[in-house]
């Protein structure tokens, strides 16, 4: 009796597990909804764009209209969020979280970000330089060389999002 109950319960269940396996086709406006917020202002309330492409932990993502829902953690790196006009606005984001939900919404939640026009690259490049040097005369296991080496890769991820080779 209990293993009629429990197939007859499961079945639902797994029917719709299955459903949200797959995106549906996107609608027909093939926009999907943005909310971008970071601690200190919104950038994006439910403003209609065709994609954003998300700098998540374990890779690079777009999310599009009907996308499958997910949470993914952010790295530092550059999103890029794609207009419907064509337009693509850039911006250096210092990690953060992604949640698409069914229905086409796409909330992006940051500590920081900064629009990638508005980053000087010669200050990106002298910044890393003065990280590595700092990380290299500090103590080994110590906090300031933990802290001097989480500055070089900060600026390591934006001189890559800015086209720069630091190494």
């Amino acid at each position: 009796m209990f293993a009629q109950l429990a197939r007859r319960a499961a079945r639902p269940a797994a029917t719709a597990a299955a459903r949200r396996q797959f995106a549906d086709a996107a609608p027909a406006s093939g926009l999907m909804k943005l909310n971008f917020n970071l601690p200190q202002e919104t950038l994006y309330d439910s403003v209609n764009v065709k994609s954003v492409i998300v700098p998540g932990a374990t890779g690079e993502y777009e999310v599009t209209a009907d996308h499958v829902p997910i949470v993914a953690e952010m790295k530092a790196g550059m999103m890029t969020i794609n207009h419907e006009d064509g337009e693509a606005e850039k911006y250096f984001v210092a990690g953060g979280f992604s949640l698409t939900h069914e229905g086409s919404t796409t909330d992006i939640v940051c500590p920081e970000a900064v629009k990638l026009d508005d980053i000087d690259a010669a200050a990106v490049t002298k910044n890393f330089e003065a990280a590595k040097a700092k990380a290299a005369s500090a103590e080994a296991g110590s906090m300031e060389a933990a802290e001097a080496m989480i500055e070089v890769e900060t600026n390591r991820s934006m001189g890559s999002a800015l086209g720069l080779a630091l190494a």
